[in-house]
């Protein structure tokens, strides 16, 4: 584990800021894939999008501190591929020496904040494609909700098909995330049934003026066999923030990663706050899912 109190991070940003550029040039760096053609992703984009919440928790991810700990913790474990992230997140765990040699994604709208208004209008605020290519980040990550009848998402569709398209022509992975979504009693609610979830797969995958280097991030649902019938997109598969008994969930991975597309996880809450505190111990279980990999 790496402890964040070994490295002063405000101190840096307050007096060496330029420390952020030069470590991301001199950051060592990986191919997407190795030779099981599997991803094990950790996610900690949530925060930046005012969701702090794991279970009943509302405030579980509060302390970055906290939350930057149990991430490399989750990063130094054999078979953990990389991170998905915010830059200030990122750049922190950069300064920490936790991103060399790892897979790194960018996440680029998170201004559709929890319980907002406006939440279906979920406007790039993050990362954009030319950053993300600048800072030698392997790709870029967007969220793409689809209420129709919420006129705020075609703006998140038209911005997430600029994303594609600009992040193919830098031969760089759009991962895209999308739901079928809709408000209930004021809330936005996931439609997580298995002709939902194919909708959303097929405006996903028309999305930009290039397919080729466009993953899909999709939940794990029902008759999820039928569900990846409707692509050819590798597709890594959304942790999510399981409720149940934690057996159940990884269960219900093994099988998912079974299937033809699905080239690994992106896990975030799930893994990084178990319901027992072990972070390492659960990252493991996830690795020997994803790749086979027993921790040393």
């Amino acid at each position: 584990m790496i402890e964040t109190h070994t490295v002063d991070l405000t101190e840096i940003r307050a007096r060496e800021p330029h420390r952020i550029g030069e470590a991301w040039a001199a950051r060592t760096h990986r191919p997407l894939l190795g030779q099981d053609g599997r991803l094990l992703i950790v996610a900690a984009d949530h925060p930046a999008r005012g969701a702090l919440g794991v279970r009943t928790d509302a405030l579980a991810m509060a302390s970055r501190g906290d939350l930057l700990g149990r991430l490399a913790t989750a990063l130094s474990r054999p078979g953990v591929d990389g991170v998905l992230g915010t830059p200030d997140i990122l750049d922190d765990l950069l300064l920490m020496g936790a991103l060399e040699g790892k897979l790194v994604f960018g996440s680029m709208n998170r201004g559709g904040l929890q319980g907002a208004a406006f939440e279906f209008d979920d406007r790039f605020t993050g990362y954009s494609a030319a950053e993300i290519a600048a800072r030698g980040l392997d790709g870029g990550k967007m969220l793409t909700r689809i209420c129709l009848t919420d006129p705020g998402t075609v703006a998140t569709l038209e911005a997430s098909a600029h994303a594609v398209t600009e992040l193919a022509s830098r031969r760089l992975v759009a991962m895209v995330e999308p739901f079928l979504s809709v408000r209930d009693g004021g809330r936005v609610k996931n439609l997580l049934d298995a002709e939902s979830t194919i909708k959303s797969i097929h405006i996903a995958s028309g999305l930009g003026a290039s397919s080729a280097y466009t993953w899909l991030k999709l939940p794990v649902v029902e008759d999820l066999a039928r569900v990846m019938e409707a692509t050819t997109m590798p597709t890594l598969l959304l942790g999510g923030d399981p409720q149940g008994d934690p057996q159940d969930t990884y269960a219900s991975w093994g099988k998912a990663l079974e299937l033809g597309p699905v080239r690994g996880l992106v896990v975030g809450r799930a893994l990084l706050f178990p319901p027992n505190g072990d972070v390492a111990a659960a990252v493991d279980i996830a690795a020997e899912l994803v790749h086979g990999i027993q921790a040393r």
